[in-house]
């Protein structure tokens, strides 16, 4: 997957905060994009939907390598070999079958997690939706009797003769707490720009830098308010509820794992 910044696009917005009514759409599409950002970040940059178009290589069952097995032994349903790469791989002693599947499944791994596929080319023709389906986590799996095939002309362009595409969106859904939360980030990001006097019945709530208020002989000393932010919160409630509950760990970046079984899928990033 190619190395991504920020969002694809900036998230869906249900403000329900008082702004001035002569601001300008620029100013909180702008903001908009801001809170965006911040909260994929924080919340392990895993949300959607993102375009994508991999050319992916199906993996062949022992790749054509002979596996020899002893007589009247077995040690389990996997049994370890080299491919023609010199790679070392696990072939199924019943052909490539997933864990509860009677017969082998024509199928490859796509990097994900996948929202929804837009179109499959194989040949420079586009299968039916009806032709694959998706199974978690992030299987393309061919049900219309045919295979993928297992290798591809990759010197030639997409939808040529010889190749084979598959153009999806990979990301988590949005759901109505995600929206709550970038649309409360966005208010306040706007009104904390705005001058005080325009302001509002919306006041910004967002944390200050402001440790020590002394006003006619009384001292207030409080805790920097800005302390809050290395701990990957925003110091507002629905914000930082959603935060919580979505990436209760504080990861930085989607969880990975790799298998010497599964060929990652070629991205053409440019031109």
């Amino acid at each position: 997957m190619p190395i991504q910044t920020g969002p694809c696009d900036p998230w869906e917005l249900d403000l329900c905060c008082q702004l001035p009514d002569d601001l300008d759409q620029e100013v909180i599409d702008k903001w908009a994009r801001v809170a965006s950002q911040t909260l994929w970040r924080l919340s392990g940059m895993r949300w959607g939907p993102c375009p994508v178009t991999v050319r992916p290589c199906r993996r062949a069952c022992a790749e054509s390598s002979p596996v020899s097995f002893q007589a009247g032994v077995r040690s389990g349903p996997w049994v370890p070999y080299i491919g023609v790469d010199g790679v070392w791989r696990n072939a199924s002693l019943c052909g490539c079958k997933s864990s509860c599947s009677c017969g082998e499944l024509c199928e490859v791994k796509l990097p994900g997690p996948v929202y929804d596929v837009v179109s499959v080319n194989v040949d420079g023709e586009d299968l039916v939706p009806e032709a694959y389906r998706v199974d978690a986590p992030g299987m393309l799996v061919r049900t219309d009797g045919e295979c993928w095939p297992t290798c591809q002309d990759l010197a030639s362009p997409e939808g040529s003769p010889g190749t084979w595409t598959v153009a999806y969106r990979w990301g988590l859904p949005l759901d109505e707490s995600a929206i709550a939360a970038v649309s409360e980030l966005t208010c306040q990001l706007i009104l904390a720009c705005l001058p005080a006097g325009t302001r509002g019945c919306g006041e910004c709530r967002l944390p200050g830098n402001v440790t020590r208020v002394a006003r006619r002989g009384v001292e207030i000393e409080m805790a920097d308010p800005t302390l809050i932010f290395s701990e990957g919160r925003t110091g507002l409630p629905l914000t930082d509820l959603w935060l919580q509950t979505v990436n209760p760990y504080g990861l930085s970046s989607p969880s990975r794992v790799y298998s010497p079984d599964h060929r990652t899928p070629r991205t053409t990033t440019w031109p």
